[in-house]
């Protein structure tokens, strides 16, 4: 992701020695924000015409002299900005350190540096595998679903946030790099043993494809996890690539967003051109267009929930306004407002509210989230199958 862009950022929702959590699989962490290319020609192509605008609650400049104050003075320039940013009152706004910035980026590249595991906490309290990624260190270890964590590097892990065992497992706190070794307790049934791994550089697969039913022409379900790099791509193919007339059942839960090319792409796949969102920087309007020759035929369902957030929201919100799409579960995040990533001296990042975006009907997301047009709870995925079959996408 070279260059600085503008960002959709969830980030200010989980703080930590770890970056945002946003994939399913906890322990197999990576970072997703939502991010606005400067390049134009692409999917998300930019238009610009001058508006008046009151965004902007910190000044960059008063930020980068803290942070250039604090380095003079042998201190830590990211402490000092992060100091600023939370004066403000910028609800979204946040400091990286170099260190944090790299694996952000890294994560929207669809990689992380981890041993490849993911985990839960128990009803008991115990830390449980709950799924091992194949060809990845803990897998050739020979780590299975189901073995219990007990420690890493020495430390007990069954009283710690799981964002601190995500942290351990990273080396966060250590500075702790590819091929850097950790060393996990483990338990498998009366059987205890440590096994040492060695962190490697993995790729997260963050759309997911499967039929919902046995017969050819079943509906398709694409459960898309973050808008890391090439899940717009892999969303459209799976649609293009869907049997006949099939449905599309799109699982948005629990997706705390991404780069937003990505989901501009994605929504390519359903509309055939056409206005994705509008948004603003520092007053300046711009407008994010979709693709031309999207599938408009095929019935499709998108899956919500309060985990559903900014470009996530932004392709929900499209997909509602133009009626391409039926949604159903429960409202959604409302996280729409945009950052601007600067750099800092020391190397640390800043990234500072400078906007919002809006639905193609003008529909501001921020603190408002998406209303679904079906309301559905526990239930939620069947009540979108069934909606699904109303609609003639199979079964």
């Amino acid at each position: 992701m070279p260059g600085l862009t503008h960002r959709l950022n969830p980030r200010g929702v989980y703080r930590g020695a770890a970056l945002t959590l946003v994939f399913a699989s906890v322990l197999a962490t990576a970072a997703a924000t939502g991010s606005l290319p400067r390049e134009e020609g692409t999917a998300a192509e930019i238009k610009t015409r001058s508006v008046s605008s009151t965004v902007g609650s910190v000044d960059r400049e008063e930020i980068a002299e803290a942070a250039a104050d604090a380095e003079a003075d042998g201190k830590s320039g990211t402490d000092a900005a992060a100091e600023v940013v939370s004066r403000s009152g910028d609800r979204w706004g946040a400091v990286y350190d170099e260190r944090e910035y790299k694996d952000f980026e890294q994560a929207l590249d669809g990689s992380y540096t981890g041993v490849g595991i993911s985990a839960q906490r128990s009803a008991r309290g115990d830390v449980v595998v709950t799924g091992v990624q194949p060809g990845g260190p803990a897998d050739l270890a020979g780590v299975r679903k189901g073995d219990l964590l007990r420690t890493v590097d020495g430390r007990r892990v069954e009283k710690r946030p799981v964002a601190d065992v995500v942290a351990l497992l990273r080396g966060d706190r250590s500075g702790a790099v590819e091929g850097t070794s950790v060393v996990l307790g483990l338990r498998r049934g009366a059987r205890s043993w440590t096994e040492t791994l060695y962190r490697a550089r993995l790729a997260t697969q963050a759309v997911t494809v499967r039929r919902l039913g046995g017969e050819p022409s079943s509906a398709v379900l694409i459960k898309v996890a973050a808008f890391t790099k090439g899940a717009g791509t892999a969303i459209r193919d799976a649609v293009r690539t869907a049997p006949g007339e099939a449905g599309i059942l799109l699982d948005l839960r629990a997706n705390s967003g991404g780069l937003v090319t990505e989901a501009v792409t994605a929504s390519s796949a359903f509309l055939d051109g056409g206005l994705v969102a509008t948004y603003d920087v520092h007053g300046e309007q711009r407008a994010l267009y979709a693709d031309p020759g999207g599938d408009t035929d095929r019935p499709v369902v998108v899956l919500v929930d309060g985990g559903t957030m900014s470009a996530a929201e932004l392709l929900t919100g499209a997909l509602q306004d133009r009626g391409r799409a039926v949604t159903v579960g429960s409202r959604t995040f409302g996280k729409g407002s945009v950052q601007m990533p600067s750099k800092l001296p020391g190397g640390s990042v800043a990234e500072l509210t400078v906007g919002q975006y809006r639905t193609p009907a003008g529909r501001s997301v921020e603190g408002h989230g998406i209303t679904p047009d079906v309301g559905a709870g526990s239930r939620a995925q069947q009540r979108a199958e069934t909606v699904l079959i109303g609609l003639g996408g199979g079964s």
